[in-house]
This record gives structure tokens, C-alpha cells and sequence, in this order.
């Protein structure tokens, strides 16, 4: 059997992509868009074959947030997720796994920095780059490939009910701990490293000033405020 060109390596990555997307239905692509908790099929700790034909069914879905409980049966559940998607969907697209990183893997044992703000508070890149890559190291292992980091909203608002996510007040102190933090997830080679994760930068510029520190309520800035305070440190380069 002819194997079909998006599954072939040898190709470039533009050639296989066209040629997944030309054989993919509108329902698939929208599939791919959608994500659900792998806990969604998991039954008790451990994957529920039953529970993935009802959520996931011959299509999948694009991104999952993974599970939350050890390391180890993380592995396993995010393991037979893959299996049953690359084995038992009509094109075999594997799930983009995703978890909270902001400090440390979210799962139990894995291991808990200080929070972000007090990080930010030790004003150290090196330190900064350290913890994010021990973060992705122990979140890759478990089959993770993207983070739910850095945070680079600006406590403006300390009414804000999620200050501790942040690396305070300063736009300039932000941004170079968030590049750190992003080089220690991510590397910094062209291609992701098995041992790294994709970065996530969060969330909305100026989400972290809301009305009243009202979480997602509306935020009042001036043009001028949002493009000399809130998106500085957002812009990476």
C-alpha cells in the first residue's frame, strides 16, 4: 500500500501538511480546533477505551490538557491516548498534550518552584532559564509538548485575584524574565527538542488590569498606556 505523503519523512513539512489538509473533511478540521481533558477518558486513573470512542470517536481532537495525577499514570494514560489516535482515527493525527507550567509541571510529584512572583523577585535570568527547563524536562517525559507559560500580565491591579502569576509591576523586569523563562522551556534551536516544550504566552495584554481586579472583567487603558506599559514585554525578540 501506497503510503500516503503526509505520513512520509522524507518529505518537507509544507509538502505533507498540503497534503494532509487535502485529504481532511471540514468536520476534521474543526476537530482540530477543539480541545478537551484527557481526563474525559480516563476512568478511575487509567484510560477507558469506551470513553474514547464516545469523546474522541474516528476524528480525534487537537490539543488535550493532560491529566493530573502522577507522573507515571500521566505517562500511561497520555501513551494510550496517542495509540488509540494515531491507530484508530481515519487519519491518525496524534493530540497536542498541554498543561499548566507556570511553576512546575502541574501533577503530583512533580516538582513545585516558587510561585512567579517570587521568582521574579530573585531578579536572575540564569535562575529563570534553570527552573523552566527542569519544568519541560519533567513534563516531556509524560508526553507533554506545550506549556501554559509564561505569564506576562503586569500587576497593575493588586486587587487581581492571580498577581502570584505574574513577575510584578515592572515592563522591562517581565519581559527579560519571560525570554528566559521561554528559553528554558523551549531552547534555542530552530526545532523543538524532545526535552523541551512550546511556550505559551499569556494571556490578552492588559488582562491582568481588569475593572474592580475582577478576573476577566473589562480593562480601561489609553492607547498610549497599552503601547509603552502592557505590550513591551510581550513582544519577544
Amino acid at each position: 500500500m501506497l503510503t500516503p505523503a503526509y505520513l512520509d519523512p522524507s518529505l518537507d513539512i509544507d509538502s505533507r501538511v498540503n497534503d494532509l489538509l487535502g485529504r481532511m473533511t471540514l468536520e476534521e478540521k474543526l476537530r482540530e480546533i477543539v480541545m478537551l481533558g484527557a481526563m474525559s477518558v480516563v476512568e478511575g486513573d487509567t484510560f477507558s477505551h469506551t470513553l474514547a470512542l464516545q469523546e474522541l470517536g474516528n476524528m480525534g481532537c487537537g490539543a488535550m490538557e493532560a491529566p493530573r495525577l502522577s507522573p507515571e499514570k500521566n505517562a500511561s494514560i497520555i501513551n494510550s491516548i496517542q495509540e488509540y489516535c494515531l491507530k484508530e482515527t481515519r487519519l491518525g493525527i496524534p493530540v497536542l498534550f498541554i498543561s499548566e507550567c507556570l511553576h512546575g509541571y502541574m501533577s503530583p510529584g512533580a516538582t513545585v518552584f516558587p510561585q512567579a512572583i517570587a521568582l521574579s523577585s530573585a531578579w536572575n535570568r540564569s535562575l529563570m532559564e534553570q527552573v523552566a527547563s527542569a519544568i519541560a524536562q519533567e513534563a516531556s517525559v509524560c508526553g507533554i509538548r506545550q506549556a501554559l507559560a509564561p505569564d506576562l500580565d503586569l500587576a497593575r491591579e493588586p486587587r487581581w485575584g492571580r498577581v502570584e502569576e505574574t513577575y510584578g509591576e515592572d515592563p522591562y523586569l517581565t519581559g527579560e524574565l519571560g525570554l528566559s523563562y521561554i528559553q528554558g522551556l523551549q531552547g534555542t534551536e530552530e526545532s523543538l527538542p524532545p526535552d523541551k516544550l512550546a511556550a505559551t504566552i499569556k494571556h490578552f495584554c492588559a488582562h491582568g488590569s481588569p475593572e474592580g481586579g475582577v478576573n476577566l472583567s473589562p480593562v480601561s487603558v489609553g492607547m498610549r498606556q497599552f503601547r509603552e506599559v502592557f505590550l513591551p514585554p510581550c513582544i519577544i525578540e
